[in-house]
């Protein structure tokens, strides 16, 4: 199974390996036993996350929001003023920004090119719809176990990738 992330500072999503995946797993079901336990970890505590997306309020989005506050982080909702037909100037200045004001940013609904060009000079983890059911990283909660339902284990997954990149 190959499951993509970004990695600072690159233009383009690199895919998991099988090692990469399987750490990513283990992370999750440890998130998984913690929770079940009652025993919350902030281990995102002090940390600053935007959400860039249209509408706040639709379910990825609050997937994503939950599972970072969860871990202690602060999520800013930011309405995207960029495009595909954004001049290079404009989205490097937004980048620029962005990668000032937050640890890491979650880009939903938007278009894989303008979220690389975005990740090119933001200098911080940029994630492209990392929250989303459709995103590869979605197919790693079916590996977990426990009985969680699924959209929780989606959430384990997706906070283990948010403490890969930013924790």
């Amino acid at each position: 199974m190959t499951a993509t992330l970004p990695i600072r500072g690159h233009p383009a999503f690199e895919p998991l390996s099988p090692l990469e995946a399987s750490a990513l797993l283990a992370q999750a079901r440890a998130l998984q036993r913690a929770a079940k336990a009652g025993t919350p970890q902030p281990l995102l505590k002090g940390k600053n996350l935007g959400l860039l997306c249209a509408a706040g309020d639709d379910a990825d989005a609050l997937l994503f929001r939950r599972a970072a506050t969860e871990l202690g982080a602060h999520v800013s909702h930011i309405r995207p003023s960029l495009s595909e037909a954004s001049t290079a100037q404009e989205v490097m200045h937004t980048a620029r920004l962005l990668g000032r004001l937050y640890d890491a940013v979650e880009c939903q609904g938007m278009p894989p090119a303008l979220v690389g060009r975005i990740s090119q000079a933001a200098g911080v983890p940029i994630y492209g719809g990392l929250a989303s059911a459709a995103h590869p990283t979605a197919q790693l909660a079916e590996e977990l176990d426990g009985g969680s339902p699924c959209i929780e284990n989606r959430q384990f997954v997706l906070q283990a990738a948010l403490l890969s990149h930013i924790g």
